[in-house]
C-alpha cells in the first residue's frame, strides 16, 4: 500500500512539475528537487497535521477539538482510539471531510496522524 501512494505522489509530482515547467514556473533543475521531496517514505505527522488538519483543528472551526486542548479530546478518547481513526478515514457528521482533506495519506499514516494530535493534547 506504501508503495502505491508513494508512485501516486510521484506521479502526481511529476504532472505538476511538468505542468509548471509549460507556463515557466519550474526551472528543470528544480524538477528533481520537487519529484525526491514527493516521492519521500519520510511520513512526517506533524507536518501533514499542518498541512492538512490544523486550518480547524488550531481554531476548533464547525467545533473541532483543538491541539492542544485536553478537554477536547478525553471526550473523544472515551470513544477509542479506533473510532477516532475511523471518523478521520470516513469523516463524521458532515463536518469532518473525508480523510481530513489528506488524500494521498494511507489509513495507517492518518492513524499516525491521530495520534500525534492525542500525544500533543491530552496531559496524563
Amino acid at each position: 500500500m506504501k508503495n502505491v501512494s508513494t508512485l501516486m505522489k510521484v506521479g502526481m509530482a511529476g504532472m505538476l512539475v511538468t505542468a509548471a515547467m509549460a507556463v515557466g514556473s519550474v526551472s528543470a533543475g528544480e524538477k528533481s528537487l520537487v519529484q525526491l521531496a514527493q516521492a519521500s517514505d519520510d511520513f512526517d505527522p506533524a507536518r501533514t497535521y499542518t498541512q492538512s488538519c490544523a486550518a480547524c483543528h488550531n481554531s476548533g472551526a464547525a467545533g473541532a477539538p483543538r491541539l492542544g486542548n485536553s478537554d477536547d479530546w478525553s471526550a473523544r478518547m472515551d470513544k477509542g482510539f479506533d473510532t477516532l481513526v475511523e471518523h478521520t478515514i470516513e469523516g463524521f457528521n458532515n463536518i469532518m471531510p473525508p480523510r481530513g482533506m489528506c488524500f494521498d495519506c494511507t489509513d495507517e499514516e492518518l492513524a499516525e496522524v491521530v495520534q500525534y494530535i492525542l500525544d500533543e493534547s491530552i496531559q496524563d
